[in-house]
């Protein structure tokens, strides 16, 4: 299944989004966090994402979904480094990316649709 992880300047907010993920699309899709800075400041890092990508990999690829700026840059330069090698960032909405991402891993489809699924979360109407 595809992995997914969710990076934001908050802690509280990568890893309460990542378990309402979870108990969305259920225990066997791998849903990370990777949020906030040292000692529990605001910020992102890059070590921080790393680990989280390689622990959401199943072999399937990961779906990295982020919150703000200087995130989306992270996650960048962290790519740029890795080659890509089965990771790609979603350019979705924080929530409702993740929400539609897990629930497509879940479903066992493919990195691409996955990633897909989150971007058309953008469109989704909530009234």
């Amino acid at each position: 299944m595809v992995g997914i992880v969710v990076v934001s300047h908050s802690r509280d907010i990568a890893s309460g989004l990542a378990d309402l993920a979870g108990q969305v699309a259920g225990p066997e899709v791998r849903i990370e966090a990777a949020g906030g800075g040292p000692e529990g400041s605001l910020g992102t890092e890059e070590s921080r994402v790393a680990e989280a990508i390689e622990r959401a990999d199943a072999g399937d690829g990961v779906v990295v979904l982020c919150d703000l700026g200087s995130a989306v840059l992270t996650v960048r330069h962290l790519l740029d480094n890795r080659n890509g090698n089965g990771v790609v960032m979603a350019d979705a909405p924080l929530v409702e990316g993740t929400i539609a991402a897990a629930v497509m891993s879940s479903a066992g489809q493919e990195l691409h649709d996955v990633a897909k699924a989150a971007e058309e979360a953008r469109g989704a109407s909530k009234l």
